[in-house]
């Protein structure tokens, strides 16, 4: 019988940062040792949709992607806003929306801090958004362009589930 270190473990992360303009989505696989990112997108919705609309589109993404890539992890991030009480509401809405859809799969919730992604991604807690990209590039292998920081925020949430190790 092999050894816990000699085993082959597999594990899927779907990684979220949380937004009802854009949400950025990630599925990363731990195979063994090697991580890797198998899908990222940055999924947007209309500012002319209803509120309650945008968050039923939401879902759906959501939805979506986890029946098309079985994750058993949602790492997501938490809230943090200093102003605008109105966009932190609406944000935290579609962060609710996407945690019920998570757990109506089955999936295990992870919850992080921005300061945590980014201690855990680059080691600094103050670190801005290009810090976190230019980390997340040399983390995992990224095959395409990416045009918006939700997307490298997805990425570094799943990253940060697989640093931390509590899944």
């Amino acid at each position: 019988m092999a050894s816990l270190s000699q085993q082959k473990i597999k594990m899927i992360i779907l990684g979220i940062d949380p937004g009802y303009e854009r949400l950025g989505i990630a599925i990363l696989e731990k195979n063994g040792s090697k991580e890797s990112l198998i899908h990222s997108d940055c999924f947007k919705t209309s500012a002319k949709e209803e509120h309650c609309e945008r968050l039923n589109q939401i879902g759906a993404e959501v939805e979506k992607v986890i029946k098309r890539f079985k994750p058993e992890v949602l790492a997501i991030e938490t809230l943090f806003f200093e102003t605008n009480a109105k966009t932190a509401m609406k944000v935290a809405e579609a962060r609710g929306t996407v945690i019920y859809v998570a757990k109506k799969n089955n999936l295990l919730v992870r919850e992080f801090s921005p300061i945590q992604i980014k201690v855990a991604v680059t080691g600094y807690g103050k670190s801005d958004k290009k810090q976190m990209a230019f980390m997340v590039d040399r983390l995992i292998k990224i095959d395409k362009e990416i045009k918006y920081d939700d997307e490298y925020d997805a990425i570094a949430a799943g990253l940060t589930a697989f640093a931390i190790k509590k899944t």
